[in-house]
């Protein structure tokens, strides 16, 4: 392969932001220089942001093409997910986890259906090379679910399975502490009468006393061996951030509270925050926005959750109106994230790293528009 060389470019990597030139060669970089280079065939960038390939750890985009109106379920696993995938590396992702739900409370069973088509369509994509991003899977299990260690249990092994986050969205807890935000979130999809709330509340803090600790057990000691991170889903109380230490959790995603982000901060665990949740300037069920935590110095990385083209949006908008450096606004969706994830071959501008480079131009503010993608070396978008 020719090296690629972009220069006139803001130049952003972990400890600076400087007018620059980056090249690669293959799948690696091979120099990160300072000025401007008048080498025939470099790409005059513009002055166009040079980043890192984004990072995202969880997103449930890919569930929107599976399901692509309620109990339509797509007939191609692989077409779905190819979608879901030109969408990630168009915001300039260039590593995703796809977040699925462990843990199927009804009847109809659709998630368990949902779990095992996305894990063989997503297997048969990477062998034929289909995927613009690199994708892994992070396997989210709902611990009060009766049937959530049996879901589970199948792919703790499988090797696209890189990180497991454990759950519980039982209400009057974590994110659901407020029972009417609760009910009016899934008023989108069925209203509640008083009783019948009633009845759904009763019925899922039973499920939880008979089923979560001993699920959160089940599924740990299934994870153990693999030796790979974990994530705690909500963690609101200090309570749930010490279960976390005590379980090797060393990821608090979503923390509803800014008790819980400093428990964990000063416990040593990394923060996650929805970039969804900075970007519309508060949360959707009515917790901790991520721009406060960001105000205190509590976040650590971002994740786009349902809306891709959030993370970078996210990122910017922690340097114009949180205090951040570009450095280290960027930093939340590429290097930070891939240290919570134990890569250490990708997230950074770095010779010898992985040339997963993203060119992007702002608009106004904390909007910008991705203007080429490369994975490894190869554009991909």
């Amino acid at each position: 392969m020719n090296e690629v060389i972009l220069t006139n470019a803001l130049v952003v990597t972990r400890r600076e932001a400087f007018r620059g030139t980056v090249s690669f060669d293959g799948a690696s970089i091979t120099r990160v220089e300072h000025g401007l280079t008048g080498v025939s065939g470099a790409l005059d960038c513009e002055g166009d942001l040079v980043l890192p390939g984004l990072i995202e750890m969880h997103t449930d985009n890919v569930e929107r093409h599976f399901e692509p109106r309620p109990g339509v379920i797509w007939p191609s696993s692989l077409a779905a997910i190819m979608a879901h995938d030109a969408q990630m590396a168009s915001a300039g992702i260039t590593t995703v986890f796809d977040a699925l739900s462990v843990g199927d409370y009804s009847a109809e069973q659709l998630r368990r259906r949902l779990l095992g088509l996305t894990v063989a369509g997503l297997k048969e994509g990477i062998k034929a090379d289909a995927f613009r991003a690199e994708h892994w899977l992070h396997l989210r299990c709902e611990v009060s679910d009766p049937g959530v260690v049996d879901m589970f249990e199948p792919y703790a092994q499988e090797s696209a399975v890189r990180l497991v986050s454990v759950m519980d969205h039982t209400p009057g807890q974590r994110q659901w502490r407020d029972v009417d935000k609760m009910r009016r979130f899934h008023s989108r999809k069925r209203t509640y009468t008083d009783e019948e709330l009633r009845a759904f509340i009763a019925d899922r803090q039973a499920k939880q006393d008979e089923f979560a600790d001993r699920h959160r057990a089940a599924v740990l000691a299934l994870w153990a061996p693999r030796g790979l991170p974990v994530a705690s889903h909500d963690d609101t109380t200090a309570e749930h951030v010490a279960e976390g230490i005590r379980d090797g959790i060393t990821i608090s995603e979503f923390p509803t509270t800014a008790l819980a982000a400093r428990e964990a901060r000063a416990a040593g665990m990394a923060t996650v925050m929805g970039s969804p949740n900075l970007v519309r300037g508060g949360s959707h069920s009515g917790n901790i926005s991520a721009g406060e935590l960001a105000d205190e110095a509590l976040l650590d990385g971002l994740s786009s959750d349902y809306v891709p083209v959030s993370l970078l949006h996210g990122a910017l908008r922690l340097e114009e109106a949180h205090g951040f450096t570009l450095p280290e606004a960027i930093a939340t969706v590429t290097g930070n994230v891939a240290d919570m994830l134990g890569f250490d071959d990708r997230g950074e501008l770095v010779p010898e790293k992985r040339a997963d480079i993203v060119r992007v131009r702002r608009l106004h503010g904390s909007v910008a528009a991705v203007r080429a993608v490369w994975r490894q070396g190869v554009r991909v978008a």
